[in-house]
């Protein structure tokens, strides 16, 4: 199976992001952070978090959710809709929401304190942080107006058009593609050897 970066993937590890969930042929599903242990591989393999950073689900679960706002506004720019009020919140509410001194805190036994948050949360907003932003710099760029979506159904990933003919963003989908035009044109042209019948003169 192909899941190889989409084109454009290279250049902006936002757009790998957000095609993290794939569609296979059929209609099957794959998730690279589908689970803790693949979300933070994926992490990993992307500077973005140790080996063993003791990823959790509630942190693959921000990252599949902040997924899925980083979808919406990448639909949206390449449809020439408005961009949803609540993906630019979540993708801003990423961006700042990482600290940067250990936070005054206060409870009942130790009072008033400091204290900087879990060590793997750090991690996941670190990473949370430069997905949405790098997100925020795809999606207003000069590359905006490349994207566009994969052409060939069920795929549902995006990538940077590298000319203005319509593009797949693997093999794979290209293939898939150009095979269904071809089954398309057979079972819609007319049968042109059929047998002709001899019409005899009176």
């Amino acid at each position: 199976m192909d899941v190889s970066p989409a084109p454009g993937a290279d250049r902006y590890v936002a757009l790998d992001f957000a095609n993290s969930a794939v569609t296979l042929a059929g209609g099957q599903a794959l998730d690279l952070l589908g689970t803790p242990e693949a979300a933070n591989r994926w992490l990993t393999e992307r500077g973005l978090a140790p080996v063993a950073a003791g990823m959790r689900e509630q942190c693959a679960a921000q990252l599949r959710a902040l997924r899925e706002q980083v979808r919406a506004l990448i639909a949206a720019v390449v449809a020439g809709q408005p961009a949803p009020g609540s993906a630019v919140d979540a993708v801003n509410d990423a961006m700042t929401q990482v600290p940067t001194a250990a936070l005054l805190r206060w409870d009942s036994g130790l009072g008033l304190h400091r204290r900087a948050a879990h060590p793997t949360t750090q991690i996941v907003e670190h990473a949370l942080a430069v997905l949405a932003a790098d997100a925020a710099e795809l999606l207003t760029g000069g590359d905006a107006e490349l994207l566009t979506a994969c052409g060939s159904p069920p795929c549902r990933r995006y990538l940077l058009r590298t000319h203005r003919r319509r593009h797949w963003c693997s093999v794979r989908c290209g293939d898939r593609a150009r095979a269904a035009r071809a089954y398309a044109r057979r079972t819609t042209d007319p049968v042109e050897d059929s047998p002709t019948v001899p019409v005899s003169s009176p």
